[in-house]
């Protein structure tokens, strides 16, 4: 069977629509609800510098809560940025905000459970993903100066518990392609995922934090991250060996990898504008300074004791 992806047109984050248009989106991606099922939503909480604009966008996090909770679902709301905790990546962003009349909070992905994935890597990954029902992985679209472009399978890597992330980026980022493979092999190691995807006003130009928006008009839902971002990957016009990722999927031969075998019940790619998408032409390096990793962990201790 085909996977499926969902796409529909969503001009403003504003929009009365937007919440219809979310339980639309996650009807035709095959969610089926579940009273008293365990869900983590996972957003898309990367920094509190520029967190408008490199973070999921609030009223769409609130919408698929809404949804989730008015269906009977237990919803925890919780992300692991690289360098600092959630709930201050959250309020930058206005999550917390969006989320009180729900009764939710934002938390942190803590507890690393060593999982060793197929690539021969050994990941913390957070007990709190591994123990989940069903993940709900609401990413934001963004260009990307390692992986040229992100979505849905890039955001999953933020189950992998805080400063772990960074670290792994200086331990597997001179070793070929280890790293995309392990990126690649996380979703292999969760719980069921579906994702719905922010692609109102995403990031383009730089990324992930520094890059500038631009007027897509889309929102996204499937059950495969692969053929999610293939249809992404797509409508900007990208090829293949573009994307690290796509290139990795490509080469597996996963379902979802390649475009012509994807079914799109609503809108397709090509009713999509991303004329003027800019994305990095040159990609820096995987693995990141020694200065940026201690500075990192630095700033992210200094974080977390201002919010303590």
């Amino acid at each position: 069977m085909m996977p499926t992806v969902a796409l529909a047109r969503m001009l403003e984050y504003e929009s009365t629509l937007l919440p219809a248009t979310v339980a639309l989106l996650m009807k035709e991606a095959g969610y089926e609800p579940a009273v008293g099922r365990r869900v983590l939503v996972k957003p898309n909480l990367v920094s509190a510098a520029n967190a408008g604009l490199s973070c999921t966008h609030p009223l769409v996090v609130r919408a698929v809560c809404t949804h989730l909770l008015n269906n009977g679902e237990h919803v925890t709301v919780a992300d692991s940025p690289a360098f600092g905790p959630a709930s201050r990546v959250a309020r930058a962003a206005g999550l917390d905000t969006a989320l009180k009349p729900l009764g939710l909070r934002v938390h942190s992905l803590g507890t690393p459970r060593p999982t060793a994935l197929p690539c021969g890597c050994t990941m913390g990954i957070s007990s709190s993903a591994l123990d989940a029902d069903i993940i709900v992985n609401i990413p934001r679209l963004k260009a990307h100066c390692q992986m040229r472009v992100t979505c849905a399978v890039k955001n999953l890597f933020g189950c992998v518990t805080g400063f772990r992330k960074a670290v792994s980026h200086n331990t597997l980022g001179n070793r070929g392609n280890l790293f995309r493979e392990m990126v690649m092999d996380l979703p292999l190691a969760l719980p069921p995922v579906l994702t719905v995807l922010d692609g109102v006003r995403p990031m383009h130009e730089e990324g992930p934090i520094h890059g500038r928006p631009f007027d897509l008009g889309l929102l996204g839902a499937s059950e495969s991250p692969v053929a999610l971002d293939t249809a992404i990957y797509s409508l900007l016009g990208l090829a293949t060996m573009d994307v690290p990722l796509w290139a990795e999927a490509t080469k597996r031969q996963l379902p979802g990898s390649d475009p012509a075998a994807i079914h799109f019940p609503l809108e397709k790619p090509q009713d999509f504008d991303a004329h003027g998408f800019a994305i990095p032409t040159e990609l820096d390096p995987i693995r990141f300074e020694p200065l940026r990793l201690i500075r990192g962990r630095l700033k992210s201790l200094l974080a977390f004791f201002q919010k303590t």
